[in-house]
């Protein structure tokens, strides 16, 4: 490595342990006075490799990198022992079929479930900051429509939503056992939409 790449290398390095918050890397590349984001891409690739098996492992989640902790050693830096709290299953629905289907409103989440949301259970997953308002739905009423956040990608450690694993999988964890009918239809049928949508795309 050259002295000017090791040079810029510690320069990312240095920007993303100072940053109290994950930086994307557009944002690297603005506080590095315009450096490239090629560049910039290459300098972090190469840090994730050189922090890779140590203390501490420089990760990327919903196109933020930051630093953080190794997972088998996190249990070292906790002074206190954190009470698990559970989701319920109502949160636990509305978070997946979010995630999956986003944006979404609420209705639209009580037509997948097949029963009425209650307004404390969005407000649990708000409050996690794992949702998000995303705006509104261009329809009569306008309602509010959600979307999940990087903290969502961050904490259940997925880089994308691509990451999501697939409805097999979902019910093998347990996640959605029993997952609604209605959810797997509307998959099966937005499934079914790309498709006609791709073949119409060719053919134009």
């Amino acid at each position: 490595m050259s002295e000017d790449l090791a040079d810029f290398v510690r320069a990312v390095e240095a920007s993303v342990f100072a940053s109290e918050e994950p930086l994307t890397v557009d944002q690297l590349a603005t506080h590095l006075g315009g450096a490239e984001k090629g560049r910039v891409r290459d300098a972090l690739r190469e840090l994730s490799g050189n922090y890779h098996g140590r203390g501490v492992h420089l990760v990327e989640r919903g196109g933020r990198w930051h630093f953080q902790t190794a997972p088998d050693l996190a249990h070292l830096l906790r002074r206190e022992q954190e009470q698990v709290r559970s989701l319920s299953r109502a949160a636990t629905e509305v978070l997946a079929i979010v995630a999956y289907h986003e944006p979404v409103s609420r209705a639209e989440i009580e037509a997948i479930r097949g029963v009425q949301t209650a307004k404390g259970t969005l407000d649990v997953l708000l409050e996690a900051e794992w949702l998000k308002i995303a705006g509104r739905r261009e329809v009569p009423g306008r309602p509010v429509i959600y979307a999940t956040t990087p903290q969502f990608l961050e904490h259940f450690g997925l880089s994308s939503r691509k990451d999501l694993p697939g409805i097999e999988e979902l019910r093998a964890t347990g996640l959605l056992d029993p997952v609604d009918e209605a959810f797997e239809a509307l998959m099966e049928t937005r499934e079914t939409g790309d498709e006609d949508e791709s073949e119409e795309a060719g053919t134009q």
